[in-house]
């Protein structure tokens, strides 16, 4: 039976590649090394809250995070901020999602990626009470080929 185990008792994944003339090719890859903070699986995260308005924007330097925005009535109108982070590069993706709003609905989009930060608008589907919404986001690592 194949060795299982990598280096510090890390897991490996077995795998066969196949080239365009059907030769495979066996081998193997640390599932610790494919699992790190490059962009893909866990990493550490951070927290931000807006200070002054809904469009204040933040600076939150990790690939994981959640942003508090600023407390205040909900809007059926659009609205956007930036997130200054150093962990992005222009061909990344950024995924976002409402973690927490206590009476409100919220729509969230990403609306631009660039080198160094990301565009985040929102508007409420239903709710204009007043409250401080927390938006989680996640950037993948990309690349253009």
């Amino acid at each position: 039976m194949a060795d299982t185990t990598a280096p510090n008792n890390s897991a490996l994944i077995h795998l066969t590649r196949v080239d365009a003339n059907g030769v495979g090719t066996p081998g193997a890859c640390d599932i610790n090394d494919t699992f790190n903070t490059t962009g893909i699986g866990y990493s550490a995260g951070g927290a931000v809250t807006q200070l002054t308005s809904r469009t204040t924007g933040v600076t939150l330097n990790s690939l994981t995070g959640a942003i508090t925005l600023f407390t205040a009535a909900g809007s059926a109108t659009p609205a956007s901020f930036t997130v200054t982070n150093s962990t992005v590069a222009a061909t990344d993706v950024i995924a976002i999602s409402v973690k927490s709003s206590t009476t409100n609905l919220y729509e969230v989009f990403v609306t631009a990626v660039g080198a160094g930060s990301f565009q985040i608008t929102f508007f409420t589907t239903g709710g204009t009470t007043s409250d401080a919404p927390v938006f989680n986001y996640a950037v993948i690592k990309g690349a253009a080929s």
